[in-house]
């Protein structure tokens, strides 16, 4: 368990970094639309990352995606714990490098690179960010687990299951940014020890509203594993002819005058 743990420690620390160093080069770049770049970017660095980590620890590299796990008992209390304390650790030092290269002017305009609700009073109100912290995870979860079990990733393949993971990490935060438009706003965290992390280097206005990406992704989480309860099963969708089949391997034998054999199936 601590070598998985340590394991995600590194891999969130390395998502962390690519994220926050990707997305403000997308806004640094000058293009005429930059939040069109943003899901490119996000889909570039989470794919490989989920590639390499999937099969040793299951990929989570978020407080989100190990709570729903552990909902579903794919983990234990301890193990989840343990990728928690990881993936805030993880966090913290990726911010930390961020926070060390990072040109100056660049770090305070972008706040670090961190979750803002209402940066500069130019952003969205904590009723606002809870919702979309709300929606856009629960929206992510409804994609990402159901072809993350063990059964789907044998079906499609591990290189599938992870780009759409990572496509639909990329639409939720490209969905975030463009409903509100707010510069002030920087979109949806998806990821509770990223913004924590975050908040803890740059201080500031980073804390204001800081508990939404807390309360939000974690709501969702329980919301969707109770949805999850009452979703179908795929093995429910054989169709009539799968009870046919059942009913014809049990045999009842009635001979009449010895010579001929009677089955239920046959009525």
């Amino acid at each position: 368990m601590w070598r998985a743990a340590v394991t995600e420690m590194v891999a969130t620390a390395c998502l962390v970094f690519a994220l926050t160093t990707t997305l403000i080069s997308c806004f640094e770049s000058g293009q005429t639309d930059p939040k069109l770049l943003v899901p490119v970017s996000i889909f570039i660095s989470g794919f490989p990352l989920l590639l390499a980590t999937i099969p040793l620890t299951g990929g989570h590299m978020n407080p989100v995606f190990t709570l729903a796990v552990a909902l579903k008992g794919g983990v234990s209390i301890a193990r989840a714990v343990a990728y928690f304390v990881a993936q805030c650790l993880g966090s913290l030092i990726a911010f930390a490098v961020v926070k060390a290269t990072m040109d100056g002017a660049t770090a305070e305009k972008y706040q670090l690179g961190g979750c803002a609700v209402n940066g500069g009073g130019s952003g969205v109100g904590a009723g606002t960010a809870l919702a979309l912290e709300f929606s856009c995870t629960f929206i992510l979860l409804f994609v990402a687990m159901p072809i993350l079990e063990e059964r789907r990733r044998r079906e499609l393949g591990l290189p599938t299951v992870c780009a759409v993971a990572a496509v639909a990490y990329g639409m939720v935060v490209y969905v975030s940014i463009t409903v509100t438009g707010r510069p002030g706003y920087a979109g949806v965290g998806l990821h509770p020890a990223r913004c924590w992390a975050a908040a803890v280097l740059f201080r500031g206005s980073l804390w204001e509203a800081h508990w939404v990406f807390w309360v939000g992704p974690f709501l969702a989480c329980f919301v969707y594993h109770v949805f999850s309860l009452a979703m179908p099963k795929e093995e429910l969708e054989k169709g009539d002819g799968s009870e046919d089949q059942d009913h014809s391997r049990h045999v009842d034998k009635f001979r009449g005058d010895g010579s001929k054999e009677f089955r239920i199936s046959d009525f």
